[in-house]
């Protein structure tokens, strides 16, 4: 029997390691085809542009979307100019510099780059107190600062901006987009009314139709046609400011290059740099959520000092990111590539120097329609919802409320997205401060009376400080115990924490033992244990 037994085990046993074999070798043949299939770019574009030069539909959707978005910059740009206290040509000629020579030097596909309220505001003073060549002068010296800031790798810093201070961003852009618009609202013929209500009219069913032709466009032309037509006396673009008849020229500042010169025109430049790469990032990230695509930041920050550069030689203001035209081309049109972005451009200096005279009698309440259909699409009305407000956590909705209310009064994006930022830093620093927990145990087995203390959490400088409350430094036998198996040490406040215990007890004639520590926290530990010149 157990001669039978082994003959049969034998081709059991063979088989079995032919089968092994075979799902071993399948198994290697797998790994390597998945190794060899080349795998997706994120970063690719889609459509790209070369399928969208071949697709008539998407170019058509392209070049009608850089046309809005040219028309819409006009206003803007001349409205930008005054702030900053410069001629009106000067933010125009910026914001076609920019659109054109970010379309190929950006990182985020069909996002619009223009001059904007933020750096006019930003660079503001230096026009008014020093003059045009000091104001060249410090926007191109804060293009410098951002492509070192690109190639230092800034824009990865994007990741620390909780959903919180995106959100208050993205509200509070869409409440200042709204503000902008009341001025034209107010003290104006009573016919801007009607106007801007048949522009609403138009951009909320034209989309249930067709969405061939842009909405904002058609609602553009009919209203200039209605308005020229019906010779009705309303506010036109021409009324912002005269409109340049050239183009741009090559412009050089004529700064002296000194010390006394840099002390000028840094604090603006580094201002106008930060100012700058935050709106364009934060815009880029709320384009990459509309269009589910990713986009390349690095490149995004550096483009746009190169683009700030440019702008600064041919007599331009600077500027960013615009939020509000690009949701009118990535929302409102559907645009998703560059050759919407450069189109805009393109025809923002057609538009302005050949046919300006056109351009002039365009309606000021087409505009204000369609910038108040910006704001409506760009707040997200899901966040204020009384359903949505009562799941978040109230320090979630405090960061997107300080957010919102900081950039409405000071009506800067950075200023509001930085406070943002620190508030959420201070809630999640008070939600952890808590979750470390010690334990306390006085084990009756013991040949010499001992305290041993479990530490539970992760110990740095927001929850160490409460560490040394937690022990009962009169009450404990002579030797104890801390065991923070549970637990790592991730900075100086937490050693000197743990140096002030063992030193309350020392004084107290006890000897204190830390077991447990992994190995990060062990070399942190004895690197600075004793050499940090606290005081129990």
């Amino acid at each position: 029997m157990l001669a039978l037994s082994r003959a049969n085990l034998a081709p059991r046993l063979l088989k079995h390691l032919v089968n092994r074999a075979l799902v071993w070798r399948i198994s290697q043949e797998k790994i390597i085809a998945i190794a060899q299939t080349p795998r997706p770019n994120r970063y690719r574009a889609e459509p790209s542009v070369l399928t969208a030069l071949r697709t008539p539909r998407i170019l058509t959707r392209e070049v009608l979307a850089g046309l809005v978005v040219a028309l819409a910059l006009i206003p803007e740009a001349i409205s930008f100019s005054i702030i900053a206290g410069v001629d009106p040509r000067v933010g125009l000629f910026s914001s076609f510099v920019m659109a054109v020579s970010i379309a190929f030097l950006g990182g985020r596909p069909a996002m619009i780059t223009a001059a904007t309220g933020a750096i006019a505001l930003v660079i503001a003073p230096v026009a008014r107190e020093y003059g045009m060549d000091y104001l060249i002068a410090t926007v191109m010296f804060g293009g410098l600062i951002q492509v070192v800031m690109g190639v230092l790798g800034v824009a990865k810093l994007m990741r620390f901006i909780p959903r919180s201070v995106m959100l208050g961003f993205v509200n509070s852009l869409a409440i200042l987009i709204f503000m902008a618009q009341l001025p034209q609202l107010i003290n104006v013929p009573w016919m801007v009314y009607p106007l801007v209500g048949v522009g609403l009219i138009i951009m909320v069913l034209m989309p249930r139709f067709t969405k061939v032709i842009p909405a904002p466009l058609v609602a553009i032309v009919l209203i200039t046609i209605v308005t020229v037509t019906m010779a009705i006396a309303v506010p036109t673009v021409g009324d912002q400011g005269e409109l340049p008849r050239s183009l741009p020229e090559l412009f050089i500042p004529n700064v002296p290059l000194t010390w006394d010169t840099l002390s000028i025109i840094g604090p603006f430049a580094l201002a106008m740099a930060l100012v700058g790469l935050l709106e364009s990032l934060l815009t880029a990230k709320l384009v990459d959520d509309i269009t589910d695509t990713h986009s390349r930041k690095t490149r995004e920050a550096w483009g746009q000092g190169v683009a700030n550069v440019l702008s600064g030689l041919f007599g331009g203001m600077g500027g960013c990111a615009m939020i509000g035209q690009t949701m009118i081309n990535v929302k409102a049109s559907g645009a998703r590539t560059r050759i919407s972005t450069f189109l805009a451009g393109i025809f923002l200096l057609i538009l302005i120097v050949v046919l300006g005279d056109i351009v002039a009698l365009i309606p000021m309440a087409a505009l204000v329609a369609v910038m108040i259909i910006v704001a409506v699409s760009t707040f997200n009305w899901h966040s204020v919802q009384w359903s949505t407000l009562k799941r978040m956590p109230m320090s979630e909705t405090v960061v997107m409320v300080a957010t919102v209310v900081v950039v409405v009064a000071t009506h800067n994006l950075a200023i509001g997205v930085l406070v943002g930022i620190i508030v959420a830093m201070v809630a999640f620093a008070r939600r952890v401060a808590h979750f470390a927990t010690v334990e306390r145990t006085l084990p009756e087995d013991e040949t010499v009376p001992t305290a041993h203390y479990r530490v539970n959490g992760e110990l740095f400088f927001a929850s160490s400080n409460d560490l040394t409350t937690q022990f009962e430094y009169s009450d404990d036998p002579d030797r104890i115990i801390i065991d923070l198996s549970n637990s790592h040490i991730w900075d100086a406040s937490t050693v000197a924490a743990l140096d002030a215990i063992t030193t309350k007890y020392e004084r107290l004639g006890k000897r204190v033992v830390l077991i447990g520590l992994n190995e990060a926290s062990l070399y942190m530990h004895d690197r600075l244990a004793g050499n940090l010149g606290g005081e129990g």
